[in-house]
């Protein structure tokens, strides 16, 4: 470049620009320029910046994201809602390949899962019940514990929900062992139980969660069509890894974010492994 050139933006050259880095000194058009505490800093060293930035734990041990957007949570609803408009086109055989019943989990164990991200296809309210209550949970949770003991909380909860119904199910003779079961209500479940040993760690009050889980407990068993099994399971798992998330000493916390989960995780194969068994499937 000549001597006598005018100055140009590294990452756009066709615009001229004599406003420069505070940090690099290399010139930054107006698309490139970042506002800094002096003068401008170009959009390359603000990103290094914040890549070198120290990283903070919240009170709970999880990683504090660089964003504050929930990605997990966001994504969990966005797989459920890609789901739901596959059902109402695919039609039933979308749903029939990822149902869970305690007949296919046995050769299928994926379905153990893949359940929680269908919903009934008879209305809205469902999916939308379910993904509100995602949304409400995943915003005061995700930042607490962290985008990866969050989505292991959401995951083994949803699994959770399966094994509550497998483990309460009758035996092959009953019809409840081939009936499909769908819904994220497993997972929700797992995230409010979650929500009471969290809130009372960080000094909060759980009280409408307490009375928000009793109200859908009673008509769970009121309303037909409502696998109450699943929300039991769910809770269950939520519970105990909330308590486990919330009772750690600082210095355990990430002994416990991984170890627990595998414990938890190996207890459900363990339920679904004597169920099985139980009834001579396995």
């Amino acid at each position: 470049m000549p001597a006598d050139a005018p100055p140009v933006c590294p990452r756009h050259p066709d615009r001229v620009s004599y406003v420069r880095c505070q940090r690099c000194g290399r010139p930054a058009c107006p698309e490139c320029q970042r506002p800094a505490p002096v003068g401008i800093q170009c959009v390359d060293c603000v990103r290094e910046a914040a890549r070198r930035a120290p990283r903070t734990t919240t009170v709970l041990g999880g990683r504090t994201p660089r964003s504050a957007t929930p990605v997990v949570t966001y994504t969990l609803i966005g797989i459920c809602a890609v789901s739901f408009v596959l059902q109402l086109t695919v039609g039933q055989a979308w749903s029939q390949q990822w149902a869970f019943s305690a007949a296919s989990g046995v050769v299928e164990p994926w379905r153990f899962l893949t359940a929680a991200f269908l919903h009934s296809t008879s209305g809205v309210l469902h999916i939308l019940f379910n993904m509100w209550a995602l949304w409400l949970t995943g915003q005061a949770l995700e930042p607490l514990l962290g985008r990866g003991r969050f989505v292991t909380l959401a995951l083994l909860s949803a699994v959770g929900g399966s094994i509550g119904w497998l483990a309460l199910a009758g035996d092959p003779g009953d019809q409840s062992w081939y009936q499909g079961v769908v819904g994220a209500s497993g997972m929700v479940f797992g995230l409010f139980g979650a929500l009471i040993p969290v809130l009372r760690r960080i000094g909060g009050s759980a009280r409408q969660i307490v009375v928000l889980l009793a109200i859908n407990g009673v008509i769970g068993f009121v309303v037909p069509g409502i696998a109450w099994q699943a929300h039991l399971g769910g809770l269950v798992v939520g519970m105990a890894l909330g308590a486990a998330f919330a009772r750690a000493p600082r210095e355990r916390q990430p002994l416990v974010g991984w170890a627990v989960p595998a414990a938890v995780g190996l207890a459900l194969a363990g339920i679904a492994v004597a169920k099985y068994a139980s009834v001579g499937w396995f």
